[in-house]
Parts: structure tokens; C-alpha cells; sequence
């Protein structure tokens, strides 16, 4: 081993020198195939699945030791990690919310590896330390996953995820003494804490506890939601609801603010379509009944008066409306419209009823604002932003006067706002200060046509002053699915990329939902190809303008964006300088297979029908690999515990990228073993890893530090 080790050593010695990587980690390759209508797939990693394998774990670990000698070669990785943490050390608040007459937020200091969460009797006090996820482990790598604070404002639920692992256990912390009770909630997965108004307990979504070997790997099916009532063992847990003859059911609850009404959505997969039922929680052993039970559109309940209800849906508008339903005739010819759909192609994205009006959140070619309304409907007003950039929905409840809202863009960090809804004025909450000057970057919308003349809005940040040309390096980052919208935020990594000289541009590219529902419908399913030819034009768009050139161009996205990557590298891998796709969905046909995978079908399709296999073979990453094709410098990432993105996409696809690269550029992997699916990391591991990234980008975009670079 010692030996092994000194041959790396010098190997990254000569990587200094600038000659070829040394050979890669060996990983086996097997003549397993498997076949899928008449047709031969071959799997030759298909051992990577198994997750206990020394093998693996061995490979894993040169892997690791390979990727860590790479970048301990490159001389400017400490300074941009230097900054990374300098730029990351500012004062961090939460967006407050008020229970009763106390504030809840959360603040960093600057570098810690958790926010700390503050309970204040003002919205002028500091307050005294509630809950310090930096006590739940000594490396950082138990984070908090997850809380809420009963309605008396007595007490929190907080969960903790273990490893960056989405299994969560739930505790209850006395707010006033600040002491846990013994009650401990375990098995609970893509599930918040809905707080009964009696607050002597809670509702919550569970699975069946899997086994030990396949915690990470289970597919997760059956959702329940349980009551837990406290200083009560979870053995005792009341089950409230449950749907054995659909598995593939989630369920999410909430409960109206005046108490009365227990809300379960129903959701298949990752489809914005749902159900909704309704348990009266002012009649004892009340059944949980149909309330909207056609799963035809979305549907989220706002607000409630009495049994009429105040309903957010895309039902007779793909860019969504807000409804007024009556409990007694939910039929829509009863329906009375409040908002209606915007007719200029503007999304109505969320709405909140605080102080008796209706906060709307519009997003507008992927920027967003916020416009008030009364309760019937009627424009009030506009709450101004301070630039381009993304605004929140607003918290509060109706009796509230007041309303919180947090405002970001790609140069301002998140801030939380406070408005006062009878002056009408917004004020920070607190303002974050900074060591730089935002004014030092500019921020331009531009639209690109795509392959078949659709126009993609894009975003492109750069330092003012930057000489922009051919030889510029550009990183170009996108998601495009799952009707996720990519909107202006602000980011420490992204403005230390752009500090270093490069151009940062975020494609919102279709897929996502940043026009609504047909935009997300034109980039799923047998569309998903037109989110990788939106990406490619945008790419091809910023060479033929001349803001950089193959050679300088990178790109990144991670989990559906590692998809992303991942197909456009395959597709087009003359086209990139660099490439970085993180826990990406790589073998899409196995995805189903694993965790919470098998939900993604309404956006992908499956290889279990003919037409899903025949689409999915068309753009599949892991399959789109040629050998004797030179692909780009690429650096793949994922994480053993992720247990949404199984890493076995990453192994595979990085071990097939190995075998098959014809050229010298390097395909490094970048394997965490204490994280998931991007948690469960600590300040000072997410900024070592973008260190890792940008040192990796600057190395193969044959890159040069900007002059007034900090060294």
C-alpha cells in the first residue's frame, strides 16, 4: 500500500509537469447483460449497485486518493478556497416567523457549520438559542432536517438527517425550558411536522423501517401518515391515513389556520397534479373524505373561511389561478375565480393570506415580484424589489399585520424583509454585511433561440469591467425539470467564479417552470430531448457571440442537472471545455430501481414499457458513452449516502467515461462518504468541494486568475 501510495505521489508530480494522468482505478468489467424488449444492454459495472461490496468500497477509495492528488497539483487551490470561506464570512439570517407573541429565525455568524435557530420575544431582540445543530455531531455531518413550532408556540418539532441521508428522526424540544422531551420519531422520509391545534401532538409521514443493508437503497413505497401525541412511545402512533392499493401515493399534510381542518395532498410521483382530502378535526373519530379528488391539475389550499376555501390551482390555467371553493360544492362550475391567470404569460407562482389580503408571488421570464391583493380579488398594490432577482412567497398568517419576505439576486445576498401592511413598508429584518461591493458585478436577461425557435431567457453575470472575447471562461449551469423554476440567486461560489474572471450564466431552459405548465411539458417525458437542445443552443449561442469559445466553456448541474450534463457531454462532447455533473441520474434505465427514483417517471418515462425504453435509450448518459471518443475534462460527484440520486449512476457512468475516454483529458470522481444528496456537509466541506471544482475548472480551461484576484 505504502508503495501504491508513492507511485501516486510521483504521478502527481508529473500531473505539475503537465504530462498525462496515471492510470485509472481498476474497476472489473463483467459480461452481464440484460435485455430489454428483444433487445441486449450490456451492464458491465452492474456490481457497483451493491453498495456492501469491498470491491467497491476499494475503488471508491482510490478513486478518492486519485482526485485529491489532482487537486492537491493545482498551485491556486488555496487561494480560491481562501475566498470561498472569506466571502462566506457574513452574518446569515433566516426568514423570521412569529407564533403568538415570539420570533422565531436562524443565524450564522459567518462560518459555522449550521445556522443556529433564535427564539426572541421581539422582532428588535436577538433572543436566546433555541435549537444549535452544531451540538448534533462533532464533524458537522448531522444537520437539521426539518422543523415546526406548535401554534401556543410551546413547542418544536425538529428532525436531524444523518449523513445527508433523507431518512429523518423527529424530536420535541420544550420551547421555554429548552430542554427535549422523550419522545423520538423514526422511519419518517420527504415529511414535514403538521402540529394539531390542540398542540398535544403532530402529524407525519413514515415508511416501514427497511433493513439495515438497504436503508440507502429501498425503494421507498407505501407512505403513512401517522399522529403522534406526546410523551407517548411511536409504537403507540395513531395511523390517520393510508392507501395500500396505490404504493406509489405520497401524502404531505397541513392544517387550516383556524384549526379546523386537516389537509392531506395526494401526489403521485413528481407530478405537479394532486389530490386533496379533508378531516374535520372539530368532530371526534372524523373521516378523512374527498375534497378535490380529481387528479387533473394542482391544487393548494391558501387560506380558509369557515367551509369556503381559498385554493391555488392549475386547473383550466396551466399558469395557475386562485379559487374560492365551497366544502358543500366543490364541482369547478361552482368555482368563483379571486385571481385569474395572467394573460401575458406571467406565472402566478404561490399566494399567501396575510392581514385578510392575498400576497401573490408572480414570476415573470423567471424573475419574480410581489403584488397584494384584497380578499375579493382586487389589485392593491406592488411591493417593489430592489433589482433582477428572486423573491419568496410571503409568511404571516390572516390576523397578522405584518409579513416577512426574503429578496435575492446573483450579486445581493438572501435578506429578509419585514412589511408592515398598514404603512405598507418594507424594512429589513437585518442586513447582511458583506465584504464586497455588489456594484462590482452586472447582471443581463437575454433570450436564445432554440433548436426549433423556441426562446430561452438566460441570465449572464460577470465583474464590470471584464474583457469579454473567445478566449473568456464562461461556466453555464442549468436544471430543466420536474417544473423546478431556475430564478436569480445569490451564491458565495458563483461570485468567487466570477472574481477569478469567468463569466457565470444560468439557462432556464424548458422542463423547469418558468412559463408554467406547458413549458415544463415541452421538456418531460417523449420531450425531455428539447431540454438538452435548449442547453446546447445556449451554449452555442455564447460562442457565436463571443463571449468564450469551446476550449473555455464549462458546464454544471447536479441531480436532474447532473442529467443534464451528463446527456449534453454525450451528445455534444466537442462542444465543452470542461464538464461537471453532480449526483446526476445517469443509468436511466434503472433509476426506478432505487430510493424515491421510481416518483420520477411522470418527468422520464421507464425502460418497463417499449416507447419508455426507446426514448430513454436515446439520451441515457450511462449508455450514450462511445469508446474512442474524446470527451471533456469532466469531474463527476455524488456522495455514498445519497439516498435520492443512488450513487451507483455516478460509480457507473465514471467508470464507463474511464474505460471509453480516447484522449488524455482527465475523469476525475469526487466521492464523499459522510454526505448525501448535497446535505449533511459543513461549511468548510461544501466550500473544500467548490475549491475542488473551480481549481479543476481552472486547470482545464487553461485558465488565469483575474490580476485583482485576492492571493
Amino acid at each position: 500500500m505504502k508503495l501504491k501510495l508513492n507511485l501516486l505521489l510521483l504521478a502527481a508530480t508529473s500531473m505539475l509537469l503537465g504530462q498525462s494522468l496515471p492510470p485509472y482505478p481498476k474497476a472489473t468489467r463483467s459480461s452481464f447483460v440484460e435485455t430489454y424488449f428483444d433487445k441486449t444492454v450490456p451492464d458491465p459495472y452492474r456490481w457497483m449497485e451493491d453498495t456492501q461490496s469491498a470491491e467497491l468500497k476499494t475503488w471508491i477509495e482510490e478513486q478518492n486518493k486519485l482526485s485529491n492528488l489532482y487537486f492537491s497539483s493545482i498551485p491556486q487551490r488555496a487561494a480560491i478556497k481562501n475566498r470561498l470561506l472569506a466571502l462566506s464570512n457574513y452574518e446569515k439570517y433566516s426568514l423570521p416567523s412569529r407564533i403568538r407573541n415570539k420570533y422565531f429565525y436562524s443565524y450564522n455568524s459567518g462560518l459555522q457549520p449550521h445556522a443556529v435557530w433564535y427564539v426572541a420575544k421581539s422582532i428588535k431582540d436577538q433572543g436566546t438559542v433555541l435549537l444549535d445543530p452544531n451540538t448534533f455531531s462533532s464533524d458537522g455531518t448531522i444537520s437539521l432536517g426539518g422543523m415546526s413550532i406548535s401554534k401556543n408556540a410551546q413547542y418544536l418539532a425538529y428532525a436531524t438527517s444523518d449523513g445527508g441521508s433523507d431518512w429523518r428522526t423527529w424530536y420535541v424540544r420544550d420551547i421555554e425550558t429548552k430542554k427535549d422531551l422523550a419522545d423520538k420519531i423514526e422511519w419518517s422520509k420527504f415529511s414535514g411536522a403538521t402540529w394539531s391545534p390542540r398542540n398535544d401532538g403532530f402529524f407525519y409521514g413514515r415508511y416501514e423501517k427497511p433493513s439495515a443493508d438497504l436503508a440507502l437503497k429501498a425503494v421507498n413505497q407505501n407512505q403513512k401518515i401517522y399522529f403522534h401525541r406526546l410523551n407517548t412511545p411511536q409504537s403507540e402512533d395513531l395511523l390517520i391515513y393510508e392507501r395500500p392499493d396505490h404504493p406509489e401515493w405520497g401524502f404531505s399534510t397541513s392544517v387550516t389556520d383556524d384549526g379546523r381542518y386537516l389537509i392531506i395532498y395526494q401526489s403521485e410521483g413528481t407530478q405537479r397534479k394532486n389530490r386533496v382530502f379533508i378531516k374535520d378535526l372539530s368532530k371526534a373519530n372524523a373521516e378523512v373524505t374527498p375534497f378535490l379528488d380529481t387528479f387533473d391539475a394542482s391544487y393548494s389550499i391558501v387560506g380558509n373561511n369557515k367551509e369556503t376555501f381559498f385554493v391555488l390551482t392549475s386547473n383550466s390555467a396551466p399558469r395557475n389561478r386562485l379559487v374560492a371553493i365551497s366544502l358543500a360544492k366543490p364541482h369547478p362550475s361552482h368555482w368563483k375565480t379571486l385571481i385569474s391567470e395572467n394573460p401575458n404569460g406571467s406565472i402566478l407562482q404561490d399566494v399567501s393570506f396575510v392581514h385578510q389580503q392575498f400576497v401573490a408571488q408572480i414570476m415573470t421570464d423567471a424573475q419574480t415580484s410581489l403584488i397584494i391583493y384584497d380578499s375579493q380579488g382586487k389589485l392593491q398594490s406592488k411591493i417593489t424589489m430592489p433589482s433582477i432577482g428572486s423573491v419568496s412567497a410571503m409568511s404571516g398568517d390572516p390576523s397578522d399585520s405584518e409579513g416577512f419576505y426574503t429578496f435575492s439576486s446573483f450579486n445581493r445576498p438572501a435578506t429578509a424583509y419585514r412589511y408592515d401592511f398598514k404603512t405598507q413598508v418594507s424594512t429589513p429584518f437585518r442586513t447582511p454585511k458583506i465584504s464586497f461591493s455588489p456594484d462590482d458585478f452586472v447582471t443581463k436577461q437575454v433570450f436564445v433561440p432554440s433548436k426549433d425557435g423556441t426562446r430561452v431567457p438566460i441570465f449572464i453575470s460577470h465583474k464590470k469591467g471584464l474583457k469579454i472575447s473567445s478566449e473568456t471562461p464562461l461556466l453555464l449551469y442549468g436544471y430543466g425539470g420536474f417544473n423546478i423554476s431556475s430564478t436569480p440567486s445569490f451564491s458565495v461560489p458563483n461570485l468567487v467564479w466570477m472574481e477569478m474572471g469567468g463569466i457565470y450564466v444560468l439557462a432556464c431552459i424548458r422542463g423547469g417552470g418558468e412559463y408554467g405548465q406547458s413549458w415544463h411539458d415541452q421538456g418531460k417525458l417523449i420531450n425531455k430531448q428539447n431540454v438538452f437542445d435548449d442547453f446546447i443552443a445556449t451554449a452555442e449561442f455564447l460562442i457565436r457571440e463571443n463571449y468564450t469559445s469551446s476550449p473555455k466553456l464549462a458546464i454544471r448541474g447536479g441531480s436532474n442537472g447532473g442529467l443534464l450534463v451528463g446527456a449534453s457531454m454525450t451528445q455534444r462532447p466537442d462542444l465543452f471545455g470542461a464538464c461537471i455533473p453532480q449526483v446526476g441520474v445517469m443509468d436511466m434505465l434503472r433509476y426506478h430501481k432505487f430510493t424515491i427514483g421510481w416518483a420520477w417517471k411522470s418527468d422520464y418515462m421507464s425502460s418497463e414499457t417499449a416507447e419508455g425504453f426507446e426514448n430513454l435509450m436515446s439520451y441515457s448518459p450511462l449508455h450514450k458513452i462511445k469508446d474512442g471518443v474524446k470527451y471533456p475534462p469532466t469531474l463527476i460527484t455524488t456522495a455514498e449516502r445519497d439516498d435520492r440520486v443512488f450513487p451507483a449512476h455516478s460509480y457507473k457512468f465514471g467508470a464507463q467515461l474511464q474505460y471509453s475516454q480516447a484522449s488524455e483529458n482527465p475523469v476525475l470522481m469526487r466521492i464523499e462518504t459522510r454526505a448525501g444528496h448535497g446535505a449533511g456537509k459543513s461549511m468548510d466541506m461544501a466550500m473544500g468541494e467548490y475549491a475542488d471544482m473551480w481549481g479543476f475548472l481552472l486547470k482545464s480551461l487553461r485558465m488565469e486568475l483575474a490580476k485583482d484576484f485576492p492571493r
